[in-house]
């Protein structure tokens, strides 16, 4: 006596041992290559996000020169994009808007002005500078970081 529906086999769901392997059921989908077999043409392939990759020569169209900003005692960072602002004081005031804070600029004769705070930024060799000891053009292209300290810790840093 047999008792085919209690028996114990091994197998995937929805196969019967019973049958060919070539008449199996299956509860897979087939894949796009399966369904397109017969055609010429290829399956449509859905487009991936960032792709296709930007050339270089329009990253140099749009060329942006993006910086993260810091300040002693703000728990978090900004980014900006160096290339919207056409000059140090334009920079500051941005800053000064961004952190609500009195921003100064550096001069032998009259100090940081009475101003708290201090922007000083990393070149590219990794050295801390005061924003405005050298040219706009030369900022912009050796700027990698900038960060708002206290006047008082900027003192060592000072042009003489």
């Amino acid at each position: 006596m047999e008792m085919a529906g209690t028996e114990l086999r091994l197998g995937l769901p929805g196969t019967d041992s019973s049958s060919s392997s070539a008449s199996k059921i299956t509860n897979k989908r087939p894949s796009s290559d399966m369904i397109n077999s017969n055609d010429d043409e290829p399956a449509p392939k859905a487009q991936v996000v960032g792709w296709p990759p930007v050339r270089s020569y329009r990253k140099n169209v749009l060329q942006a020169s993006y910086v993260k900003v810091s300040m002693d005692g703000a728990a978090y960072l900004r980014k900006i994009n160096l290339n919207v602002y056409k000059s140090y004081p334009q920079l500051l005031k941005a800053l000064d808007n961004m952190f609500k804070c009195s921003i100064g600029v550096y001069s032998e004769r009259e100090g940081y002005n009475g101003c708290d705070y201090v922007a000083t930024y990393e070149d590219k060799d990794g050295d801390w500078m005061l924003a405005g000891d050298v040219p706009w053009d030369m900022f912009i292209n050796s700027c990698r970081r900038l960060r708002i300290m206290k006047g008082s810790e900027a003192k060592g840093l000072a042009c003489l």
